[in-house]
């Protein structure tokens, strides 16, 4: 995903974020990383990064980029986990975020639209768009996953996640994210979803751990 209205070859864009006029796509396996792009070293936690403070060559732990600068594309790298990218109301402000079951359950997605908001200075009018991710069809999890995520979550897990044998479930992280994302106050009507599909199911499409 980058911050720079059109997705580059090989993305995929969603029209909220073009009518903002945001240059993003959420990455196939044809795409190419935008020339510049900042990203930092990805560890599954909550920390939000600036772009500009990123060093190409040895960049810091953070699994969110925010940027409100044209020049510097943020953006992060997932496989089976949730790319999301959020913008202002004006998109003169986004935040790339990378969100697996750690990374939810510690509040990065929070995290990231707190830092769009320090940044922008308003939370008024924002937009998120989730990208592809493993669906609920490919992904079960167990007690250890499913704890942590309920501490944070409480009943909106047991909405998000189906019992698929003793003791393991199957879970839907993008309708997580999107929880958050409407706890963090932007409005339910402009958060955006590529249905896409699953990208275990996809392969040739998309990477996938």
């Amino acid at each position: 995903m980058s911050r720079a209205s059109q997705a580059p070859p090989g993305f995929i864009a969603h029209p909220l974020l073009a009518a903002l006029g945001v240059e993003h796509g959420f990455g196939t396996r044809e795409a190419q990383a935008p020339e510049g792009l900042r990203r930092p070293h990805q560890v599954h936690g909550p920390v939000v990064v600036r772009a500009g403070e990123i060093d190409p060559h040895a960049p810091g732990d953070a699994d969110a980029v925010v940027s409100d600068d044209p020049a510097l594309p943020a953006g992060v790298i997932t496989a089976d986990c949730v790319p999301i990218l959020v913008a202002s109301a004006s998109g003169a402000v986004v935040v790339a975020i990378h969100a697996g079951w750690r990374g939810l359950a510690q509040g990065v997605v929070a995290a990231g639209v707190r830092a769009l908001m320090d940044v922008s200075g308003s939370e008024s009018g924002s937009v998120a768009v989730v990208g592809p991710a493993i669906g609920r069809c490919c992904y079960e999890v167990d007690a250890p996953v499913m704890d942590p995520l309920r501490e944070r979550f409480g009943s909106a897990l047991s909405e998000a996640a189906l019992i698929s044998r003793p003791g393991h479930h199957r879970l839907d992280l993008g309708q997580l994210v999107r929880v958050d994302l409407v706890r963090s106050g932007i409005s339910p009507e402009r958060v955006g979803l590529l249905e896409r599909g699953c990208t275990a199911c996809d392969p040739e499409r998309f990477h996938s751990y």
